[in-house]
């Protein structure tokens, strides 16, 4: 089952309330947001029926407890988190991912160690040494958030390698939950999803297939129906703090976001039948 989830931050250079840009979420025909877990956020993604996925970035294990719950009393259904940093060695990073899950576990939710450059899973190496690492210790897979327009980028792939580089650990992909399908190539880890005309550029033209085989994949290893799976198109906007994925001469981030949907649906749509 797949649920297109919206992140807040898509929306940062769009004007409005967040009642206003909560009703803008569920008119685009998403079924949630994603988020930290911002009161008012979350009051209004709620009005609207949207459901709630949460977000922490930290490498303090004391601060786990706290943010967890905060996400929790919000209602988050999922919890993305960026964990520690990028000079986060291996062994130490074990430490906190297993504390991490387990202190999630202890309060019924399920966080999940995304792939992000400047954390301890910039690179695919530092995130499969990690994954491999907790299941030798665990067991058990890691839970993941995949977001391959880091490893794209860190590894200068062409579109013709996205596949074969990147689908190389079916596993984790499959017990995967939240994917950011922040169209990339190799040089740029955002590229514009339309020409300002509404029509599809000739970069995320060639970036679809490889959600195509994500996503196939994804479906090959989960034959319960009811298992979710949170697609978000996560456009990053060109102004503020921390921003500036995309840039000020290209279309909106948010509009872009809400096309990306559309074609992400449309490829769900076709393998699911």
């Amino acid at each position: 089952m797949i649920r297109h989830i919206a992140n807040l931050w898509t929306l940062s250079d769009t004007p409005g309330s967040w009642d206003e840009k909560c009703a803008a979420i569920k008119a685009a025909g998403f079924d949630g947001i994603a988020s930290a877990p911002v009161p008012d956020a979350v009051q209004a993604a709620r009005k609207q029926g949207l459901m709630f996925v949460g977000y922490i970035a930290s490498g303090q294990a004391a601060e786990f407890g706290k943010l967890i719950r905060e996400n929790k009393e919000a209602g988050a259904r999922h919890i993305n988190v960026q964990l520690a940093n990028e000079d986060t060695l291996t062994p130490e990073a074990v430490g906190l991912a297993i504390l991490l899950i387990q202190e999630g576990r202890r309060q019924g939710v399920e966080p999940a160690i995304e792939v992000h450059r400047d954390t301890c899973t910039e690179t695919p190496e530092k995130a499969y040494a990690l994954a491999d690492a907790y299941q030798k210790v665990i067991g058990e897979l890691l839970p993941m958030t995949w977001d391959f327009s880091h490893i794209a980028v860190v590894k200068h792939l062409a579109p013709g390698d996205f596949v074969s580089k990147m689908i190389i650990r079916p596993d984790l992909i499959q017990r995967a939950q939240q994917f950011h399908f922040r169209p990339f190539n190799g040089h740029h880890c955002q590229v514009p999803v339309t020409d300002g005309q509404g029509r599809l550029t000739q970069e995320v033209k060639n970036y679809l297939p490889f959600v195509e085989a994500v996503l196939k994949c994804w479906l090959s290893g989960n034959p319960d129906p009811n298992r979710e799976l949170f697609a978000c198109p996560e456009m990053g906007p060109a102004v503020g703090p921390g921003h500036g994925y995309n840039l000020s001469t290209l279309p909106n981030s948010w509009e872009d976001a809400k096309v990306l949907r559309a074609e992400i649906d449309r490829i769900w749509k076709g393998l699911t039948g």
